[in-house]
């Protein structure tokens, strides 16, 4: 017995944690802080950590009461149907139930590059095909309609990450109501906010329930995670929110009680800690307002929970600056060999990120390439890198490497 042909998918690499690291170098863990992965610096919300607590003696049971009340919950703060709320195992299990949902065998989707590489994971796993728009680093990784429209080919899911992971980028919601004008009456429009408590924009809700001046829609969804701004990242809960018209669809392509009994507990006392969720939003915008003003390398405007960073030899940097006891994000696997991206840390972590990556440059690891953008300004400036999910140069088996959230 063999499993069927899986050549054309990808295996999911996560970011390193610090015990991994520190056990590779033998070192002690307490020498290191990560910042790679756009966890949350403050942890899960105190509210959410007596949820644990109390909920561990009662797992015996199937989380049913427990996901209606999280389902209800999201759904009063959205001001929409519970039915429209589609809770999941993590951001990535509600693309799956909407890939489940809309794919069929050899439908294409169409995604970021760079970007999330769940995205063409899930259409791979449900039998369908992967295209790619470019968001460029010479544009400052812009999102707009034409972007995405030039690429489009009749695609039955077009992704939109806003904010954009890596860069941190934005799209305006009148560029996404023109994107869902703009294709087939059977594409949908995705829109990933993993990010979206970060930034300074409205939900693209606002045109599934026709709010803030848009004409409510059936082509458009939304995605939300726990992982980010709740600090639940630990515990795997996510949800989509989908028009009215086909929200029943849930029953048929969910798994059974799709997210725990504890992290549906969890959930539900993060979503009612509004003050947990704005001190780490104020965290994320003074750390980001902090590595624009302090690091000696050209910082991409961010909406999310992290920064792009041009270093010349992303690989050579982030090496170095793990070696000394800051983990960051080695771009590479983006397609960005030349940037790092540095998760928005406390006051202290993003200090000594700054000043551990200033040190790091000046010693030269950087390279030239590091040094000519540094002279001439040019790191926006510079054609973009961006490898497709197609270009299978990194990976030692051939095929690309893949990066999380």
């Amino acid at each position: 017995m063999r499993p069927r042909d899986l050549s054309d998918h990808v295996a999911y690499e996560a970011g390193r944690g610090i015990e991994e690291v520190a056990r590779e170098l033998g070192r002690d863990p307490e020498e290191f802080i990560k910042l790679a992965s756009n966890e949350n610096p403050h942890g899960p919300a105190p509210s959410a950590i007596v949820a644990i607590r109390d909920t561990a003696a009662s797992v015996s049971s199937y989380p049913k009461a427990a996901h209606a009340d999280l389902t209800d919950a999201i759904a009063d703060r959205w001001d929409v149907a519970p039915v429209q709320v589609w809770l999941a195992n993590g951001g990535d299990g509600a693309i799956d139930y909407l890939s489940r949902a809309v794919l069929e065998p050899d439908d294409d989707v169409l995604v970021p590059a760079p970007g999330f590489a769940y995205y063409g994971m899930s259409a791979r796993y449900h039998h369908g095909g992967v295209r790619e728009y470019t968001l460029s680093r010479g544009d400052d990784f812009a999102q707009d309609a034409e972007t995405v429209l030039e690429a489009y080919d009749g695609e039955r899911i077009v992704y939109l990450t806003s904010p954009h992971n890596p860069s941190g980028s934005t799209i305006p919601l009148a560029d996404v109501e023109e994107i869902a004008d703009e294709t087939d009456e059977e594409t949908l429009v995705l829109v990933d906010e993993a990010y979206g408590e970060f930034a300074n924009v409205d939900s693209a809700l606002a045109l599934i329930e026709g709010r803030n001046g848009f004409e409510a829609r059936d082509d458009v969804a939304v995605l939300r995670t726990f992982s980010k701004a709740y600090g639940l990242a630990g515990l795997r809960l996510g949800y989509a929110v989908v028009p009215g018209e086909w929200a029943d669809a849930y029953a048929r392509v969910n798994t059974p009680f799709a997210a725990s009994e504890i992290a549906c507990h969890a959930g539900l006392a993060a979503l009612e800690d509004d003050e947990h969720v704005a001190r780490t939003v104020e965290t994320t915008t003074a750390a980001r307002e902090f590595i624009e003003k302090r690091a000696d390398a050209h910082v991409w405007e961010s909406e999310g929970n992290f920064v792009l960073l041009a270093v010349g030899d992303a690989s050579a940097v982030a090496e170095e600056m793990q070696t000394r006891g800051v983990i960051v994000r080695d771009c590479t696997s983006f397609g960005l060999p030349g940037c790092i991206r540095i998760t928005c840390g406390t006051e202290a972590e993003t200090e000594r990120a700054v000043e551990t990556l200033n040190a790091v440059l000046a010693d030269g690891f950087g390279g030239s390439e590091f040094e000519s953008e540094s002279s001439t300004d040019s790191g926006p400036e510079s054609e973009p890198e961006t490898k497709t999910e197609t270009d299978a140069t990194d990976a030692p088996d051939g095929r690309p490497e893949v990066t999380d959230q």
